[in-house]
């Protein structure tokens, strides 16, 4: 199966187990096999890409693990079970720090992008915005400012793109399905939360509350601890996709990095396979239902 319309910038396609998968310079998307079954879930990991684009202009002598900080490293390789279960995955392949995918575009940081004076929030103002200026571990992205329209072609080349991909497989979904439900993979500092993973509904506004319900005796069922929207209560995807009225649900998780990650040199730790297996039996049994058990 060939995936088409407006992901026309894939330049290789590649089959394993049935699994088609895309890929592209901003992203990637993985299609289920024909014979496995239909559901309604969409699962999308925007932060695990590690491709920085040689026109980024990072501040010289930035160390490789400070512009890597911010990644969910890892995080779309733990859920790639998805498409085996019918869940397509989209994977941002863009590094966090030239381009966050979970940010609203029009939230441009004044302190980084010379003209920039629309609304900005308060992660934008931290220095977190679509074009962040600070990495994870809050050091100088640039010496210097960028010019608009180099923010603004950085979003038309790798946010807008991702985004589009992503609705078209909401919509497909949908279609086929009557509602779509985006799952979107993060992962959180082991420092972050005193737990292994957090739900982030939207305070309950983002999809139906028995997904979120689904969702946390899934992971509470493997010993896992599981808070709700604090810190984390859901990004930009979320926030486009949380809209159960209109048959669209979107949920973030995010996954302590300490399950799975070494995060001084961002390789797999010696929990790794065992939060994989764990992870996989969560993704088999929500595909199982649509998340609405």
């Amino acid at each position: 199966m060939k995936f088409t319309g407006r992901t026309s910038s894939f330049h290789s396609e590649t089959r394993y187990a049935g699994i088609m998968t895309t890929d592209g310079a901003s992203f990637a998307i993985s299609l289920p096999p024909a014979a496995a079954p239909e559901t309604a879930l969409v699962f999308a990991s925007p932060h695990s890409g590690e491709t920085y684009p040689d026109d980024m202009g990072a501040v010289a002598g930035l160390a490789r693990a400070s512009l890597k900080s911010a990644e969910d490293a890892l995080v779309g390789a733990l859920v790639r079970e998805g498409p085996a279960h019918g869940a397509p995955l989209i994977e941002g392949r863009i590094g966090r720090a030239y381009l966050d995918l979970n940010r609203d575009p029009g939230e441009l940081d004044p302190d980084l992008i010379v003209d920039a004076d629309g609304p900005v929030g308060a992660k934008t103002r931290a220095g977190y915005g679509v074009i962040p200026r600070l990495s994870g571990d809050g050091l100088a992205l640039y010496d210097r400012r960028l010019p608009l329209a180099e923010a603004q072609a950085r979003i038309r080349t790798a946010h807008a793109p991702y985004h589009a991909a992503l609705a078209e497989l909401m919509e497909r979904t949908r279609a086929r399905r009557g509602r779509a439900v985006l799952i979107d993979w993060h992962s959180m500092p082991t420092r972050a939360v005193g737990a292994e993973v957090v739900l982030g509904d939207r305070h309950g506004s983002s999809c139906q509350a028995r997904l979120t319900r689904r969702l946390r005796d899934l992971f509470e069922g493997l010993g896992w601890r599981v808070a709700l929207n604090h810190p984390y209560a859901g990004g930009w995807s979320t926030q486009v996709w949380g809209r159960p009225a209109d048959g669209y649900e979107a949920i973030q998780i995010e996954l302590s990095r300490k399950l799975y990650l070494d995060e001084a040199t961002q390789t797999p730790n010696a929990t790794h396979a065992a939060t994989r297996k764990a992870l996989n039996r969560v993704i088999a049994a929500l595909c199982a239902d649509d998340g609405a058990a």
